[in-house]
This record gives structure tokens, C-alpha cells and sequence, in this order.
């Protein structure tokens, strides 16, 4: 998921585009979430500034991935515009239980996290992607802090993921130590790439670095919603988590407030929708070509104005 956290969003756009939408129902700001990772901003600048040309006012609030769904029950908050199948499902179904959190659909981008290594890798530790492989090799995965445990370098404690308990469910002899930040996570990976130094980290996509690095994400066994809630299921019968993350559609959640207050903004988000491949290319413009969220953002709206009209109509 993730990278630079912007705390404020200032796009100064004229589309020439008249409020598509014929009244707005209220100029109270509607608070859209952003967290800390480039492609999440990059979505949610997205749909806010499309807001904004049809007249809404718009509030960016920088909350965390999961505690941001107290604010979202509440109303405090409206609008979380990525929730990823691979690590916030549980977090958005308790929150859609409640009747306070609605589903505003898919966003058209399909969420992949899981264990990624360099193919550099598969000669020290053969039998590589298969997960098993890693109980045989986990000490050439080891650094000075872990050894003689192997290292996984995980996303920050934030994403959520159950990492800590996927290792013990699988009983590999593993440390799980968190990057900082998303930053930091793939500045390790590069580092690590470019000396050929051992390195097994999460990694995601939508995103850049799979299709810069050359690896293979592990092959978990499969996963399935019993194997995190029931003990019995899976490959290990005394512990739950013994099995991969769950791939699929990233979310669109808000406050169940939004359609009434603001039916169509509400309308408008359902209908927002950007693929992998789109998002893949906006992410390599800030990551790695240094590009602002601004000027991605700007670029893309233009690009594709027709499509987003669409969206306010």
C-alpha cells in the first residue's frame, strides 16, 4: 500500500465544467480520508477535486488505515476511499454490521499484498515461492538484529496484515520487524536489490516495484476466511492465520450518512473508478520520478475529463 503522507491538498483547477450536479444539498465540508501511502492520496485527490468541480466542499483529513472507521461510524469522517480486500476486510465488515458504514462499491483496482522476494534469492533458498521453502532457509533471510532468525521486513504496524501470528501459525523462524513508514520500506528494498543482499519485505500493488524488481511473492497456502477465524482449518490444526492474505477488490466505504446529507457526492463515488495499471503509473510518477500528488493528479484529470464529467453527472 504506501508512501509520503501530504498534509493538506490544494489543486486550483478551472475545467470550464458547470456543477454537473444541479444543487449541491450542502456546502458542509465532506471529510475524505488520506493515509500513508502515494496511491491512496493519489485516489482520494482524485475523487475530491472532482467533488470540488461540482461544487462540494471538500476536507482532507489525514486519519489511520483502521482506527479511521471509529470516525467513519460516528460521522466525524465521510469517506475513506481505499479499504484493500488483502488487509481491511474484517475492519470494513464490522463496520458495515453496524449500520453506520456503508459499501460504495468497488474502486476498479484489485489489491495484491503478500510476502515478495528478489529472484536473486531463489539460489540460497531453493524451493522458493512455495512457502515451505522458508523453513529450510530462513537463517540466509537473517541480519545482525535477528539472526539467528530470518528477517521479514513488514509494512508499518498500521496496515495491519497478521504477519506476527502467520508466522507462528507456520511455526518459520522468522522475525517480523515493521518499516516506519512506506518510504522506508521500499528505500530498504532498493538498497537490499542493488547489493543483492538477502531481503524478504511486504510488497503490494497496485504499485511500481513489482514491475521495477524482478521476484516472486510467496505462495502461501490459500487463503480463506476460516483459516483466520477457526483454528481447526488449515494447515496447522492448533492456530489460526496459517495461510496467505486475501487478494481482491480495494473499497469505497463512507459514513451512512453521506447519501442523505449528500446524495450526490455519494452518487459520484460510487461511480469513481481507476485500474491498476492506471494507478500503477500515477504511483511511478511521485515514487519514483519525484512528481507532486498535485501535478499527477492535474494530469490525469485532464487526460481523462470526459470520464470524470461522467461521474458528477
Amino acid at each position: 500500500m504506501k508512501y509520503s503522507v501530504i498534509p493538506s491538498i490544494a489543486l486550483v483547477m478551472t475545467w470550464g465544467v458547470s456543477s454537473a450536479i444541479a444543487e449541491v444539498e450542502s456546502l458542509d465540508p465532506i471529510k475524505i480520508t488520506t493515509h500513508d501511502w502515494s496511491g491512496q492520496i493519489i485516489t482520494t485527490t482524485i475523487m475530491g477535486e472532482v467533488l470540488k468541480q461540482a461544487g462540494y466542499n471538500i476536507e482532507y483529513v489525514q486519519a489511520d488505515y483502521i482506527a479511521q472507521f471509529a470516525g467513519l461510524k460516528t460521522g466525524d469522517l465521510h469517506v475513506a476511499m481505499e479499504i484493500w480486500e488483502t488487509t481491511g476486510r474484517e475492519a470494513m465488515d464490522e463496520a458495515i454490521e453496524t449500520g453506520n458504514v456503508v459499501s460504495l462499491g468497488e474502486s476498479g483496482m484489485i489489491a495484491i499484498e503478500e510476502w515478495w522476494y528478489p529472484s536473486y534469492m531463489e539460489e540460497a533458498c531453493p524451493g522458493l515461492p512455495n512457502w515451505e521453502a522458508l523453513k529450510d532457509c530462513a537463517d540466509v533471510f537473517s541480519t545482525a538484529e535477528t539472526a539467528p532468525l530470518g528477517r521479514y521486513l513488514g509494512g508499518p504496524v498500521t496496515w495491519g496484515g497478521f504477519d506476527e501470528e502467520r508466522v507462528e501459525a507456520l511455526e518459520l523462524d522468522f522475525e517480523v520487524v515493521h518499516a516506519g513508514t512506506d518510504a522506508a520500506l521500499f528505500a530498504e528494498l532498493e538498497s537490499a536489490y542493488q547489493r543483492k543482499a538477502p531481503i524478504i519485505l511486504w510488497l503490494y500493488e497496485p504499485h511500481w516495484a513489482p514491475a521495477k524488481y524482478e521476484g516472486k511473492f510467496i505462495e502461501f497456502p490459500s487463503y480463506s476466511a476460516a483459516c483466520y477465524q477457526d483454528a481447526t482449518i488449515g494447515v496447522n490444526p492448533s492456530a489460526a492465520y496459517d495461510c496467505g492474505k486475501p487478494t481482491g477488490p480495494i473499497w469505497k466505504v463512507a459514513w451512512a450518512g453521506l447519501s442523505q446529507k449528500w446524495p450526490g457526492a455519494a452518487q459520484a463515488i460510487s461511480n469513481f473508478n481507476v485500474s491498476n495499471t492506471e494507478m500503477s503509473a500515477m504511483i511511478s510518477k511521485v515514487d519514483l520520478e519525484g512528481q507532486s500528488v498535485e501535478v499527477v493528479v492535474e494530469g490525469w484529470l485532464s487526460a481523462n475529463k470526459d470520464r470524470w464529467v461522467s461521474w458528477i453527472k
